[in-house]
């Protein structure tokens, strides 16, 4: 045994590890970066865990999961027990990181949910393209295009209940996959609703 500053320790706790190498790196999910989204776009208002379930159709788990990871990544932060988007670091990822974190996929022509360039509030300004439009697949959409592989599977569900989210998704969508114009625009956009 030794005696260092008040700490008795021995020489078998020395050789151990100081981290265990079953720990891993966390790392944020497309479900973290939804429900961020889903914070965002309500903006003042409180939510519940529960609220949040329903409002992304994800499980109480996964929503507790994913904040937690959002917290570990310094985007979320909890003010008396309610989660709270750090603006200017979810701004910073959603920007330069998220578009390299979570690749724009496409598939084939398929009926579905406007998305991107395609959807308000981009939509009006950007000049109508003679190329179909990028779309989330949906039994219930109405539009026919390019599939673009959403976000997590039950964003297009949850973008027909809100449509804030819908504009904050499809925005985040052009920034991923649309043009260099149709980022700068989404950007900007983005910007005017979170101050």
């Amino acid at each position: 045994m030794s005696l260092v500053e008040g700490y008795t320790f021995s020489f078998q706790e020395m050789r151990k590890p100081m981290i265990s190498l079953r720990q891993r790196q966390p790392t944020l999910k497309p479900q973290d970066l939804y429900l961020l989204m889903i914070l965002a776009s309500r903006q003042g208002e409180g939510t519940t865990y529960p609220e949040l379930s329903v409002a992304s159709g994800l499980a109480l788990s996964a929503v507790h999961s994913a904040l937690k990871r959002c917290q570990v990544a310094r985007l979320l932060h909890f003010d008396e027990r309610k989660p709270r988007v750090l603006i200017d670091a979810f701004k910073e990822f959603l920007f330069h990181g998220a578009k390299y974190a979570f690749p724009a996929v496409r598939g084939g022509m398929v009926a579905g949910l406007p998305t991107g360039y395609a959807a308000e509030p981009l939509r009006s300004h950007v000049a109508p393209s003679a190329d179909p439009p990028p779309v989330w697949a949906s039994i219930e959409g109405t539009t026919r295009g390019w599939a673009l592989i959403p976000l997590y599977p039950t964003v297009p569900d949850a973008a027909r209940r809100s449509p804030t989210l819908y504009e904050y998704l499809a925005l985040f969508d052009a920034i991923r996959a649309g043009t260099a114009r149709e980022r700068s625009l989404a950007q900007t956009l983005i910007e005017e609703r979170l101050s």
